[in-house]
């Protein structure tokens, strides 16, 4: 059974979201995207600044088994994106919603994140 922490927002592609209060969030993949790809090897993320799109393609993750794009759960603004997974890839299979977040966003609309699906929905979709 996939950990699903119930005070994140989730995206049908498999990231999860953490908004904060200053209209920040932080972005990662989530227990079940991680278990799915298998050994992580390798992580591309976006550069700091990057303007990206909801639904849009931020990076790619790739693993003994397969790579897999990763996409902009809400549109925002890239503003940190953690350089450890550079060196530690691997650190996303154990420490999916710790560690191994990938980026943080300024977010173009707070708001937005309400359209993504809560811990229950997030639950029953990868069921």
């Amino acid at each position: 059974m996939s950990n699903v922490p119930t005070e994140l927002r989730y995206a049908k592609s498999h990231e999860w979201l953490k908004l904060e209060s200053d209209g920040t969030a932080t972005v990662g993949i989530t227990d079940y995207a991680q278990s799915s790809l298998g050994d992580i090897t390798y992580v591309q993320l976006p550069k700091v600044g990057a303007t990206l799109k909801a639904g849009e393609t931020f990076g790619v993750v790739e693993s003994v088994k397969a790579a897999s794009d990763l996409y902009a759960p809400v549109a925002g603004t890239v503003i940190a994106i953690n350089g450890a997974l550079d060196s530690a890839p691997e650190s996303l299979n154990t420490a999916p919603y710790d560690a191994a977040w990938m980026l943080k966003l300024k977010l173009a609309n707070p708001a937005d994140a309400a359209a993504l699906l809560d811990a229950a929905a997030y639950t029953k979709l990868i069921g």
